[in-house]
């Protein structure tokens, strides 16, 4: 940022202004409504990015049958806090599905172009995908795995190697997600807004982002865990680590996730 208030990245400049008027709605009243995707008539974008033939999927244990203490709302709230500290010890194959479950658990399907979910999100889109870069789960192997709301299951997506290395370097250098037992790693995909919203959707995907990371913060406090909000990461880095292409789908928010020493 420069004296005149300008940000100059890639030779374009990126003024005060201009990046407040991101956090105003006034662009709504700039958006013909009448000719978006969905008033076009155009399908709706998948609920669920689909999966592709031959991976492996692995259940998740029903919410029912989840061992997880109760936890009470107000010391919930009144206790977290972020945490960059964690033990050695792992998470539960019950602590992560209720964790998934807190941040875009499905509650009911509503049809094929919307379903409700543990958290609220601007017109029932849900624009984002929920993957995990499991160190300390157990039951689960190392890797990068993907979420599948809508079928209580992770499927594998692929191995890594020294992925607490590689953890650090796409969060900028902030070790403790390598120390971490479970990154979780928030993408969007953009056009699912999109197709309601047009070019109104950009502030409220950014606002349901922080919708789905508080969850986390609380449901952690049940578990005895802890979570750090990550904004500050390298784009490249970390959309290559999840395997996404960094236009229709990026990275948007990152939390490590993992037990902390009690109080």
């Amino acid at each position: 940022m420069n004296s005149k208030g300008t940000a100059m990245k890639n030779n374009s400049p990126i003024t005060t202004k201009s990046g407040r008027y991101f956090l105003t709605d006034r662009i709504r009243e700039e958006v013909n409504f009448y000719t978006t995707a969905q008033s076009e008539g155009v399908s709706p974008p998948s609920i669920q990015k689909p999966v592709p033939p031959g991976c492996r999927i692995v259940p998740l244990p029903p919410r029912g049958s989840w061992s997880i203490p109760p936890c009470d709302l107000q010391s919930a709230i009144a206790n977290r806090e972020s945490q960059r500290r964690f033990t050695a010890e792992s998470l539960s194959l019950d602590e992560l599905a209720f964790l998934l479950w807190s941040t875009q658990g499905v509650r009911k399907e509503l049809h094929e172009a919307a379903v409700l979910r543990t958290v609220p999100s601007a017109g029932c889109r849900h624009p984002f995908e929920t993957y995990l870069a499991v160190l300390r789960v157990e039951g689960l192997e190392n890797g990068i795995y993907r979420y599948l709301p809508l079928d209580n299951s992770l499927v594998f997506v692929k191995t890594v190697d020294k992925l607490a290395v590689h953890l650090t370097a796409a969060t900028r250098g902030q070790s403790f997600t390598g120390q971490a037992a479970v990154t979780f790693f928030w993408t969007v995909i953009p056009e699912r807004t999109e197709w309601r919203y047009a070019e109104a959707s950009y502030k409220v995907i950014a606002l349901d982002a922080g919708h789905v990371c508080q969850n986390l913060y609380l449901a952690c406090e049940a578990i005895g865990a802890g979570t750090c909000a990550i904004a500050a990461y390298e784009q490249t880095l970390a959309d290559a680590l999840l395997g996404v292409d960094g236009d229709d789908e990026f990275c948007i928010y990152i939390a490590p996730v993992g037990k902390v020493l009690k109080k």
